[in-house]
């Protein structure tokens, strides 16, 4: 049975009809409730609560299923009984504002949840190969103030005009979204006053500094596309896209000097986070790799691009305004936090999260055509469309300027040819040199002169670093199977711990309880000393592996640390001691 309340008639715009299931509202009921509508209708915007066309009908009722507070349907909403006298003020205003929220955004006066702008907000961005449609699961599932707003663009609209209305922090939290709906209304509530400096977390930061990072995007100059160019190997062929922030050094005003201060400069960069072994193509083809926005310094890049895979780097600025460059940001900082997405080659890889993040994070760059799936594919659109600076590539200075990182490939072939023009080193290039067997290159350097003996120390500590690094991916497979678990338990133990501790830096979200969106203040001080604690507990785990795995390696693979580091030590040694004769020469 349901017994009429009220109808009273609203001051200006829409009215309000409550009913009730069964027995009629007591008195407390329904002061509640009257006090419930004339909160929240005062909470509105005036182009909400003027609209026409808005009247909804109230019914409380007690058939609602658990965990479920109301529900719309056209004008009539159906709202938990339990509410007016569960002394939760809180609630029984978000459920309220929840369902007016669906009937205003169905209405011809909303459609916010139909809006492309704001599902690209929402986190639901169009496919790249499958025009005009969009993804179908919402990746934006951390740092959430209700997972409930993941389920549709309709109860995201919901959950998120909830928190407009209601808390001042959202502005600081979700700023895009609040200045979204800020210009659909005309006009947004009092809200509290943010910290200008946006939070990441750097995933690979130095020791030199804390990894929390509170960037003020009045410090960024400019944002490049820093493109790492291809090589042989197959899954690296198109090259790989990123977004080069060009920091100016505290103190210095924005400008071109800014390119000089290149420790201050950061990479953002989608990769996919290996937690089992070597990246498989088969894994990354089905998105069984989690896809993540790192935060990366500009010379840990340039070192990994140019000098282990020997790929040359360009660095093309970006035309943006700095009202774009503050809004790109923005949202790098948002999907830095809540963003864990799948990575798939295709479909999902850092060309198409590069171009979603310029689509979204640049309203202007939505209507340039930049759609791509290859890195090189959107460097071209970029440039086509005026967006990106390719001339800078044929200035002279080009690579003393920073717009080119090249390669290390012809700067260690030319000391190979150095030390080839005193000796008849075997082998004709590099390559031959350093895949030859740390032992067979030991005579060689026993006698090798001041010149000569400099550049092939610099490719004697290339060989050391290849090798590692080669070593490295052969012992994370070997450490991971099953097999061969028992034999090296303390080194697997150490090496799952790393996996989970770099996996908590590359996914920050999980290094803080409570909140949604972007952390604030009072957030960021207890970060801070959770997340410094946590790279020292990483660099702690890399020395105890280093030493663990030692044991893993075979026989084989100790043969050749051992004998790159006597290379090393031997070259490093007679270098020493020329230079020392050389000096006694001239003195006498």
């Amino acid at each position: 049975m349901t017994c009429l309340l009220a109808t009273p008639a609203a001051a200006s715009g829409w009215s309000v009809t409550q009913t009730a299931q069964g027995a009629p509202l007591d008195a407390t009921e329904s002061a509640a409730a009257r006090e419930a509508v004339e909160a929240v209708r005062e909470r509105l915007p005036l182009r909400w609560r003027e609209a026409d066309g808005l009247d909804v009908a109230i019914d409380w009722r007690n058939d609602l299923p658990d965990a479920v507070h109301g529900r719309t349907f056209g004008p009539h909403l159906r709202l938990r009984r339990a509410l007016l006298t569960a002394g939760d003020a809180h609630a029984l205003t978000s459920a309220l504002l929840h369902e007016l929220a669906h009937r205003y955004d169905r209405s011809t006066h909303g459609g916010l949840s139909r809006d492309p702008r704001l599902r690209d907000l929402a986190g639901w961005p169009e496919r790249p190969l499958r025009f005009g449609t969009r993804v179908r699961e919402n990746a934006m599932r951390d740092r959430s103030p209700d997972a409930y707003e993941l389920t549709s663009p309709a109860e995201f609209v919901a959950v998120n005009l909830e928190h407009f209305l209601t808390d001042p922090d959202y502005a600081c939290r979700r700023p895009a979204l609040h200045a979204y709906f800020a210009a659909h209304f005309d006009w947004a509530p009092t809200a509290a006053a943010c910290v200008p400096s946006l939070p990441f977390v750097e995933a690979e930061a130095s020791g030199r500094e804390s990894p929390l990072l509170p960037l003020d995007p009045a410090r960024v100059y400019a944002v490049d596309y820093l493109l790492a160019e291809g090589n042989a190997r197959p899954m690296s062929a198109w090259g790989h896209s990123m977004l080069r922030l060009v920091i100016c050094a505290p103190g210095r005003p924005p400008g071109p000097d800014c390119r000089l201060d290149l420790q201050h400069h950061r990479v953002l960069s989608f990769r996919a986070f290996v937690d089992d072994v070597q990246i498989s193509n088969l894994r990354g083809l089905t998105g069984r790799y989690p896809s993540r926005l790192f935060v990366l310094p500009l010379d840990q890049v340039i070192d990994e691009y140019t000098r282990v895979e020997l790929r040359g780097l360009q660095s093309l600025p970006l035309r943006l305004s700095p009202h774009e460059i503050a809004s790109l940001l923005e949202r790098a900082a948002t999907l830095h936090w809540s963003y864990d997405g799948r990575y798939w080659f295709v479909g999902n890889n850092c060309a198409v999260e590069t171009w979603k993040l310029l689509h979204t994070g640049v309203p202007r760059l939505a209507d340039a055509r930049l759609r791509s799936v290859t890195p090189n594919g959107l460097l071209r659109k970029l440039a086509r469309s005026g967006n990106a600076d390719m001339s800078v590539l044929e200035r002279e200075d080009a690579v003393r300027a920073g717009f080119y990182f090249p390669s290390a490939d012809a700067e260690y072939q030319a000391l190979f040819d150095i030390a080839r023009a005193a000796r008849a080193l075997p082998g004709t290039t590099v390559e031959d040199w350093l895949a030859s067997a740390p032992d067979s290159r030991a005579p060689w350097l026993a006698i090798a002169g001041q010149r000569d003996g400099a550049a092939l120390l610099v490719l004697e500590h290339a060989a050391r670093r290849r090798n590692e690094l080669e070593l490295r991916d052969a012992l994370k497979r070997r450490l991971l199977d099953p097999r061969q678990a028992a034999s090296v338990a303390p080194a697997v133990a150490t090496l799952r711990a790393l996996l989970a501790a770099g996996d908590g830096l590359s996914r920050p979200a999980q290094l803080i309880d409570g909140g949604y969106g972007l952390p604030q203040a009072a957030e960021q001080a207890l970060l801070r000393n959770g997340v410094d604690a946590r790279v020292l507990h990483l660099r702690g785990l890399r020395s105890q592996l280093e030493g663990e795995a030692h044991a893993a390696m075979t026989a084989g693979e100790q043969a050749r640390v051992a004998a790159l580091d006597r290379n090393v030590e031997m070259l490093g040694a007679r270098l020493r001691a020329l230079h020392l004769e050389a000096g006694g020469l001239q003195l006498d």
